[in-house]
């Protein structure tokens, strides 16, 4: 019932297009028809064109993915963990978290040229800081109480965070990597203006200098439908992950019982 509800308004959308564009509402010069979109994107596929471009986005922002992960992820562990650290950084954080990484194009080409490392540079400016934050949150706002149950049972530092703090904060740091994984395909376009012969971002953009929107509404769904795709498959590997866990604790616990 509500993936149906939540299907009505795309179909009415679709209903308006095709209507529009049935009865000369629409100039078809700037809205094409859905039926010139369908027959674009098949031809891009029959060609090779678009999985061509789909698999060098991918690429990019897998790779943009990791390394920001790679970075944020252990940087906000250890910034939560030491609160007096977060004070120095702060600052710089905030100041950086306010520039949007399209500014830094001109200064990405300057540094590392038109290659691949500036536009994957692109992606990873564009999601450190939801990974960052959001983990960096996670351990920060740790229960206290939580943590007095853990020095009871003298836990020391290593389990203190693998068993209590690494739990309490996985909602938080799984948010984070949804949101990075969002931004990543957000900054797809920014990134592939450099310089780039290949991604969907590229075609976008080659197609408007053509004039084809066709082509860029196909790229534009391209971008939405795999983004979707992505965070689904991404929510339910995570789901996954966190049934096991939990069956594992379950098991555990009933084992602890048996024994007590």
């Amino acid at each position: 019932m509500k993936k149906l509800k939540g299907s009505i308004v795309p179909i009415l959308i679709l209903i308006l297009w095709w209507s529009g564009s049935k009865f000369n509402m629409f100039n078809s010069y700037i809205i094409p028809a859905p039926e010139r979109v369908v027959q674009t994107a098949w031809n891009l596929i029959k060609k090779g064109l678009l999985i061509k471009h789909l698999g060098v986005s991918l690429y990019r922002v897998f790779i943009g993915f990791c390394i920001t992960f790679v970075i944020a992820f252990p940087l906000a562990i250890i910034v939560g963990m030491k609160k007096k650290v977060y004070e120095y950084l702060e600052p710089i954080l905030e100041f950086i978290r306010h520039i949007p990484p399209i500014a830094l194009i001109p200064m990405l080409i300057l540094w590392f040229g038109i290659g691949e490392i500036s536009k994957i540079s692109v992606i990873v400016l564009a999601t450190f800081f939801p990974v960052f934050l959001n983990t960096l949150n996670g351990v920060m706002n740790c229960d206290g109480k939580l943590i007095e149950v853990g020095k009871v049972f003298d836990f020391n530092k290593k389990q203190e965070f693998f068993k209590i703090i690494l739990p309490q904060a996985m909602p938080s740091i799984i948010v984070g990597m949804q949101l990075g994984l969002g931004y990543s395909w957000r900054s797809l376009v920014a990134a592939e203006l450099i310089a780039a012969s290949t991604g969907i971002g590229y075609m976008i953009n080659d197609a408007e200098q053509l004039s084809r929107p066709d082509i860029i509404i196909v790229g534009i769904f391209t971008i939405g439908i795999v983004g979707c795709c992505v965070d689904y498959i991404f929510i339910k590997i995570t789901n996954i992950f966190i049934h096991i866990d939990r069956r594992k604790a379950n098991y555990g616990g009933s084992e602890n019982k048996e024994f007590i």
